[in-house]
């Protein structure tokens, strides 16, 4: 099959990161893989995996930007030069764009929801779903079902699966902790974007309380956004500043995750969660908040511990408790890799996604 997926960008991000995971899976099984985006800073992965890149000014978040139209213009040539099979489409406005190109080309169009939509009535009036909908856990299934009325039939859940290879391997723990000076300090972590939607703020809330117990810990936050500003300032405020880094990127996942004790994720929503997955494929112990799809992936005292959204008090008693317990960090990380291993492969998830495509 010939596959065009449409992304905004392709940029570090979760979007990205599933297209690439994807997208090397469907060429190693033989298909020809097409990506239109505004590019980013992961187009040199894309290509090196085989996959043929299509520059579109696809940089919008406005629905009807006069960019789709543009972006519409240029890849209607695209679907008939290359014989495109069908169109999947990952976020608002490229969905815009798949439905477009669906309906000009007569292509079957897939879209891909990696999380949870404001029923807005723009949303409502120009639904653009396509002939289905891949919803990443069952959450956000349910989510499309109760907000937005769609028929069951039409949404399949196919939970993102994750390249394993280099997770599990930590051989770059001193070197990573070296490069940030921490030395053997229990090391916490998150890597998210910097949006209140990841609940950062509750982590730092909870830091004070952890820090009475381990004075030595030290919180390392990876990721950009727009509310880094407010997060250090609220370092500052909680006078928790000298135990906090910040880091915007470094490099591969599985370098930052090597170098780390404890992996929090207090997500106030979530679709599934790809940096709490990869923590999980490192075999490290896990907290999360139990919304969404964490809930898909933290089984509560068996592979992780789940906390209640937005609290604080219970976010530092879960990390204290696994700092406290060495023993219990092992099992919790070793059976949080077992699952991910069984149940959220690249291979699986490719497979999945192939026989939705043949079926339409």
């Amino acid at each position: 099959m010939n596959i065009l997926f449409v992304a905004n960008h392709i940029n570090v991000g979760g979007i990205s990161s599933y297209l690439l995971t994807l997208s090397s899976g469907l060429i190693g099984h033989g298909h020809n893989v097409y990506l239109a985006s505004s590019g980013g800073e992961l187009l040199g992965k894309f290509t090196a995996a085989g996959v043929k890149h299509v520059e579109v000014p696809l940089k919008t978040k406005k629905e009807l930007s006069p960019k789709i139209i543009l972006s519409f213009l240029k890849l209607r040539k695209e679907v008939e030069k290359h014989n495109i099979d069908l169109i999947h489409s990952n976020s608002r406005t490229t969905q815009v764009l798949g439905n477009l190109l669906s309906r000009y080309c007569r292509k079957p169009h897939i879209f891909t929801c990696h999380g949870f939509f404001k029923p807005k009535l723009s949303r409502r009036l120009f639904p653009c779903w396509g002939n289905l909908v891949i919803a990443i856990s069952q959450e956000v299934k349910e989510h499309l079902i109760s907000d937005f009325k769609l028929d069951d039939k039409k949404i399949k859940v196919i939970n993102n699966g994750i390249d394993l290879q280099g997770f599990g391997d930590v051989s770059g723990r001193q070197s990573f902790r070296e490069s940030l000076g921490v030395g053997e300090v229990p090391l916490v972590g998150i890597v998210a974007r910097l949006s209140d939607v990841k609940g950062h703020t509750y982590l730092f809330k909870a830091m004070p309380d952890v820090l009475k117990s381990f004075p030595s810990v030290k919180l390392l936050v990876v990721g950009e956004g727009k509310m880094k500003d407010a997060l250090i300032k609220e370092a500052d405020d909680l006078a928790i500043r000298e135990s906090v880094l910040f880091l915007s990127q470094a490099g591969g996942a599985e370098n930052v995750l090597a170098g780390l004790d404890v992996f929090v994720m207090p997500s106030l929503q979530e679709g599934l969660g790809l940096a709490l997955m990869e923590a999980m494929a490192q075999g490290l112990a896990v907290v999360g908040s139990a919304v969404g799809g964490i809930k898909t992936l933290i089984r509560d005292g068996q592979n992780g511990l789940l906390v209640v959204p937005a609290d604080h008090v219970s976010l530092a008693e879960a990390i204290k408790r696994l700092l406290a317990d060495k023993q219990l960090r092992d099992n919790l990380g070793a059976s949080a890799r077992k699952f991910i291993v069984n149940n959220f492969s690249k291979e699986k998830m490719v497979d999945e996604t192939e026989r939705v495509y043949r079926d339409l």
